[in-house]
């Protein structure tokens, strides 16, 4: 079973499953994070969808480099959640399985590609803190003797 975050699901809501992959990116003593500027201001663990047909470390590094512009090495997955959330950029209800990973920020290759995203560099004590999702700092945490 797969611990859920966040929101009990509704029992008036069909939900679609939105598999993703999701990094925590340590260099130095600090996360490379992703800030999402829409809907809603946030810090994020950079990731995404996987895309249909799409294997999952070939969909992290994309949607790394989409949200980064860094180019990433050595993926090695530490653990999976689900979140049930409205996603109002798709006007979807969704049940997204999050897949998280470690990777190495390896060199930034250029800005972000994707709209609305900026790389940011923070300590993990505020990333612990200050991640969009329950289920990201519990990851985050964890993994840096945090919690």
């Amino acid at each position: 079973m797969i611990r859920r975050f966040g929101e009990a699901p509704r029992s008036d809501v069909r939900y679609t499953r939105r598999p993703g992959v999701y990094a925590i990116l340590p260099k130095g003593r600090q996360l490379l994070l992703t800030h999402q500027a829409a809907p809603i201001p946030e810090l994020q663990l950079p990731g995404g969808g996987v895309d249909p047909g799409e294997g999952p470390i070939r969909a992290l590094h994309r949607e790394v480099f989409e949200e980064t512009g860094w180019k990433i090495a050595a993926p090695r997955r530490l653990g999976a959640f689900r979140r049930f959330t409205y996603m109002p950029e798709y006007d979807l209800w969704a049940e997204k399985l999050c897949v998280i990973y470690m990777a190495w920020p390896v060199r930034p290759l250029g800005p972000p590609s994707e709209s609305g995203h900026t790389a940011v560099w923070a300590d993990p004590k505020i990333a612990a803190r200050d991640l969009g999702n329950s289920g990201d700092r519990h990851f985050v945490s964890q993994l840096l003797g945090l919690a």
